[in-house]
């Protein structure tokens, strides 16, 4: 007997009830970017492999262990293991750089990388993320972190630190990287493998090793921020003066390194100790030479990625709100060929007025109908059989209180429904919440006729 087939190790599945949980977190972190002025990009799932050897870097771990790569007819590609490098070569090839500065994208995407799957980490996982390219004030970089910090707070999430620092320009990371292999050196036959072969080509990557030995050598490491050049020093400054006057708090972490060779300058991590070592929500920085490197001209840029699956977890953890299920709004429960006719016709006038409305597809029994009705939480239900179809007439019941209605089945019906159904919503809130939704529909009408306010008299 041939066994089941299962998703891959390291993939989740997202199931419809479960759906409007990204929904909230697309649309906040959609419209939120768009406030700040980006515009949402798409880019292929699979690039060049060349495009992640010369971005990401090909002593980072993501190159040598987590990337998958296929050869289709002498040529590699692989699936793309973050959304940064992608994105700038999409910039860069449809000329978006030649346009006005800075250019502002964001975009909700998937990603691939070949690692140990656990919780908050996974193989395939998804990220929204933005990039901003053509500023080098470290005001762009406050911006960068500010929309960071408001999708998180507009999502509810709490208790979430922001750790920031500059890990330097490639002057004044030589003359680190010079202090960490003289450090290092000294106790390299405690290190692990991978960071002895770190040592040579990338001594800041040990910084990050997850090894308990190689962490706790860390820990007496020389500080990247004494050795700062007086350009990246001011610009560190600056950032924290700015970050300051946004009100928004933060912590220096002179042990943030990146596993992306591309960063310099900022960088920043918004973190949460409340589901354990996966604790970072978002990540991001400055990689001022990322475009020189794939071939632009010199352009200074940076961004962030947010892991939506941690997102999630931390979400459902502190009981955050969530956009509420779409559910079916009426249902009609048909007995004979002219009852379901009538039910088909109803239901299509219905949808395109926006309702979500179904009827039986089945040949179920009206018993089991009402039944399958009160499975999917159906708001109203119609009952239609030939009594029904003969007088034009039904009753439509609310299936929360048991109150039923009598509706006309003509023309009017879509109507008179929307009506009934406006009327269910008004009493489901408190007086408060029935003077606010009033108060923004007029204020919406009178923007749409004219009002006092000036500036509809103005646009005329």
């Amino acid at each position: 007997m041939a066994s089941n087939i299962k998703r891959p190790n390291g993939t989740e599945d997202v199931l419809p009830k479960d759906i409007h949980k990204w929904y909230t977190v697309e649309k906040i972190a959609r419209e939120t970017a768009e406030s700040f002025g980006f515009g949402e990009i798409r880019v292929p799932t699979f690039e060049n492999t060349d495009l992640f050897l010369r971005s990401v870097g090909e002593t980072t771990d993501v190159v040598q262990k987590e990337m998958y790569t296929v050869m289709a007819k002498e040529t590699k590609f692989t699936l793309r293991p973050e959304g940064t490098a992608g994105t700038i070569r999409a910039m860069l090839q449809n000329g978006l750089l030649n346009e006005a500065l800075p250019q502002r994208v964001f975009y909700i995407t998937s990603c691939f990388r070949h690692e140990r799957p656990q919780a908050g980490r996974l193989r395939e996982f998804h990220q929204f993320g933005v990039e901003m390219a053509g500023s080098q004030s470290p005001c762009a970089d406050a911006e960068v972190i500010s929309l960071a910090k408001t999708i998180l707070d507009r999502l509810g999430l709490k208790n979430i630190e922001l750790y920031i620092n500059s890990i330097g320009c490639p002057t004044c990371r030589a003359k680190y990287h010079e202090a960490l292999r003289a450090f290092f050196d000294a106790r390299k036959d405690e290190l692990c493998d991978t960071c002895l072969g770190r040592l040579e080509k990338n001594p800041m990557r040990i910084l990050d090793c997850k090894s308990p030995i190689c962490s706790e050598i860390a820990k007496d490491a020389p500080v990247i921020l004494d050795y700062l050049c007086d350009e990246c020093r001011d610009h560190f400054e600056k950032l924290q003066k700015y970050l300051t006057k946004l009100g928004i708090e933060f912590k220096i972490n002179p042990k943030i390194v990146r596993g992306l060779d591309y960063y310099t300058k900022t960088v920043f991590e918004f973190v949460t100790t409340e589901i354990g070592a996966q604790g970072t929500v978002c990540g991001g920085g400055r990689y001022d030479g990322l475009i020189e490197e794939l071939g632009g001209q010199h352009t200074p840029a940076l961004g962030f990625g947010m892991g939506i699956e941690r997102l999630l977890i931390v979400m459902d953890k502190q009981e955050c709100d969530y956009l509420t299920p779409k559910k079916c709004d009426i249902y009609f429960a048909t007995m004979g060929d002219d009852a379901l006719e009538k039910a088909m016709s109803l239901a299509k006038e219905l949808r395109d007025y926006g309702y979500r409305a179904e009827y039986d597809v089945v040949g179920r029994g009206l018993k089991a109908q009402m039944k399958y009705a009160n499975k999917i939480g159906a708001a109203f239900t119609v009952v239609l059989g030939d009594n029904e179809i003969a007088e034009g007439s039904a009753k439509l019941k609310e299936m929360e209180s048991g109150k039923e209605t009598p509706v006309r089945l003509d023309d009017k019906f879509t109507a008179n429904f929307d009506s009934l159904y406006i009327d269910r919503m008004l009493d489901s809130l408190d007086d408060s919440a029935t003077v606010k939704l009033f108060e923004e529909a007029a204020a919406a009408q009178a923007h749409e006729h004219g009002c006092s306010c000036g500036c509809c008299k103005e646009e005329e």
